[in-house]
């Protein structure tokens, strides 16, 4: 797979597509699924290099140089990699869902999930308010880079692929991978201006992503390698997303 310094699109065409990632506010890594058919947590599946899922994603998203936030619905997973030791500047922050109150000491062992939105909302509170303490850097940045732990897509290489449509309609503010037939909105780009409009969306006791997103909502076909890469569910499926990957 191509890192963030590719300029070749899944056609192998070149691209007029910047590296700049002054957009970029963070990453969340959506850990804290269910994952009921899998069988065991998506987060800790190890991958034919030995690596956890959790540290793959992790690893791709410090060479954004953004902070990378881990939602894993609190579940106490740990990311295994040292990201300072490979000289980057991504902070590891683990976020609680918006509106739970979780006690990690607490086994459950029905998961319960309020969702993704709750995830987002919580990561868009958390880089909202490091814009405002003046911790982040880029208090400019406007994007929060969202991947959920049924993909093996690096974070590198989608955010090249979704920056390029971030300026081309100022009214679609979530930009999202698609393939033939579906959207893949927990492969996306979000718009951090759309805080409020998902907290009130929450708060009225709504939880359905593509309700939600439908208004502001700009789709990116996949690249024709991906389609193999995402949404794995059971152990056959990722068995099959590994073996792509090594392709």
């Amino acid at each position: 797979m191509s890192d963030i310094q590719s300029s070749l699109t899944g056609n192998g065409i070149m691209t007029d597509c910047s590296n700049d990632l002054d957009g970029l506010a963070g990453v969340v890594i959506l850990a804290g699924g269910a994952s009921r058919r899998m069988g065991t947590a998506k987060a800790m599946l190890t991958l034919p290099s030995g690596e956890q899922l959790l540290d793959y994603h992790v690893r791709h998203a410090s060479k954004l140089q953004v902070p990378i936030l881990i939602s894993d619905n609190g579940r106490g997973f740990q990311a295994g990699l040292d990201v300072h030791s490979e000289k980057t500047n991504s902070p590891i922050i683990y976020i609680a869902d918006y509106g739970t109150d979780v006690d990690s000491n607490k086994h459950d062992e029905q998961i319960k999930t309020g969702g993704a939105l709750v995830a987002i909302e919580s990561a868009f509170q958390t880089l909202i308010g490091l814009n405002n303490s003046g911790i982040s850097k880029n208090v400019q940045a406007l994007w929060l880079l969202v991947i959920s732990c049924d993909s093996l897509i690096p974070a590198t290489d989608l955010w090249q692929k979704l920056q390029c449509k971030m300026s081309l309609d100022a009214d679609k503010k979530v930009i999202c991978l698609k393939d033939d037939s579906h959207l893949y909105p927990l492969l996306g780009l979000y718009q951090l201006s759309i805080e409020p409009d998902l907290k009130a969306y929450i708060d009225n006791g709504q939880r359905r992503v593509m309700q939600f997103i439908q208004p502001f909502v700009h789709s990116v076909p996949f690249r024709k390698e991906w389609q193999s890469l995402t949404n794995f569910n059971t152990p056959e499926d990722f068995k099959q997303a590994c073996a792509a990957l090594l392709k």
